[in-house]
């Protein structure tokens, strides 16, 4: 068996961000009790973004873990990560959307006569959304025909609204990792996720400061939440020093507002009209793609900033190898959107990419300022100016954050360790060796 000691002395709210498990006694190659089957619930699979995903599901599948994808939505993208094709687990595309009336009676009567004792749980859900329950419905009976024994979702969105009623109608457990826009921002529809918070074995989330959040805004006993960093198979990643010849600032990530490529393009601009000769390029797509357009287009720094698009993750890591800095300005958006500790500073840095970025969230967890990287305050053009100039002037100063940044990654990020405590925390959800009190606070 796969375990882990947890120390657990207080179930003060203000403790919270100290409440981990022990990675340090953690094993690395073991899965979980016999028979034990984990399934994983994504809104959709794959995404291009959410490479943390398919590196905690490799590293499962390295250690013998069984595993289960269930898919709730159409993939909507044409990049995919290279490492996709390494992942042995089938996926499973639930349907959204039923064709009648007479297809969900069908559903209905299916779940009622394949899993009996899901009737009574049924008759519990009249406030839930139709098209959750249906999925549920079809997810519960995979899960039993499959031998699944716990679901793992990721966001606590709709992928954890279906997980959650799924595992009821099945009766298994189940836990979600919380990231940070499910977390911070403000749905038009409620999220539930006081209920989910409760009927999950464990919340799992990505920083010490989402733990401080939780304990402070949602009922969460301690006992249940666990800090697990997004982590990275370290091996995939060779160090190697800045290159000395460099002149490139970088950027990687989708085009919206929390990523504050925005206030990139301004510090750019000011550097720029401070005489100075920039090279950056930004490599991703989205809605603010044609705004940032305009904004490079308007300050005349067309020969200074470019907008190249998405690329492979063979073509990012090596730009980020021929890059003097990478650049992750990210914000709180108007919406409470924000992100909560990129994963592209941690490729970077394992890369031995010197990283900028701001204070946002959990990201001074990792970019501690002067030490592991340089870290400004979110929405500051000024200060993210200085600071680019300061990394690119400085070869030295490049050098020193980058092994530091490695080191770090090392330390806190590494996947294998990583998802041996998540392992455990399904361990301890399979075989109900968890308090499960609620409301500690």
């Amino acid at each position: 068996m796969d375990t882990c000691n947890i120390t657990v002395d207080t179930i003060n709210t203000s403790d919270c961000h100290d409440l981990t498990l022990d990675t340090t006694q953690c094993t690395e190659g073991i899965p979980l009790s016999r028979g034990a089957k984990v399934g994983y619930v994504v809104k959709r699979y794959p995404r291009f973004s959410e490479t943390f995903i398919v590196n905690e599901i490799l590293a499962h599948e390295a250690a013998g873990l069984d595993i289960e994808i269930f898919a709730l939505r159409p993939v909507e993208e044409a990049y995919f990560q290279d490492m996709l094709g390494q992942v042995r687990a089938p996926v499973t595309r639930l349907a959204d959307k039923l064709r009648s009336a007479d297809s969900l009676w069908e559903l209905i009567v299916k779940t009622q006569r394949e899993l009996p004792s899901a009737w009574a749980t049924l008759a519990t859900l009249e406030n839930e959304d139709s098209r959750n329950v249906s999925q549920a419905m079809m997810l519960a009976m995979e899960c039993q025909d499959r031998g699944v024994t716990h679901l793992h979702a990721h966001f606590g969105t709709v992928s954890t609204s279906v997980a959650r009623l799924a595992a009821k109608l099945a009766g298994i457990t189940y836990s979600f990792t919380a990231h940070a826009k499910d977390i911070y921002y403000q749905y038009d529809v409620p999220q539930q996720l006081q209920s989910k918070i409760d009927d999950a074995s464990h919340v799992v989330t990505v920083s010490d400061y989402n733990v401080d959040f939780l304990c402070k805004r949602f009922r969460c006993h301690p006992r249940r939440i666990v800090r697990i960093y997004n982590g990275l198979d370290i091996a995939r990643f060779d160090y190697q020093d800045p290159d000395p010849q460099a002149t490139r600032v970088l950027a990687v990530g989708r085009l919206v507002e929390k990523k504050g490529f925005h206030i990139l393009v301004e510090a750019i601009r000011i550097l720029v009209n401070a005489g100075r000769q920039v090279n950056c390029e930004i490599l991703g797509t989205g809605e603010e793609m044609r705004n940032l357009q305009a904004q490079i287009d308007s300050g005349k720094l067309g020969d200074s900033v470019r907008l190249l698009g998405a690329r492979p993750q063979s073509e990012v890591f090596a730009a980020m190898r021929s890059s003097a800095v990478l650049a992750c300005p990210c914000i709180v958006g108007d919406d409470g959107n924000r992100d909560g500790l990129p994963t592209v500073l941690i490729e970077a840095m394992a890369l031995g990419v010197p990283c900028i970025s701001t204070d946002v969230t959990g990201i001074p967890e990792l970019i501690v300022n002067n030490e592991t990287g340089l870290c400004v305050p979110q929405g500051d053009a000024e200060a993210l100016a200085s600071a680019l100039a300061s990394m690119l002037d400085n070869k030295a100063l490049q050098r020193q954050l980058a092994r530091a940044g490695r080191r770090r990654v090392e330390k806190d990020f590494d996947q294998k360790k990583n998802s041996a405590v998540l392992r455990s925390v399904f361990d301890l959800a399979i075989n109900g060796q968890i308090t499960m009190e609620k409301g500690a606070a």
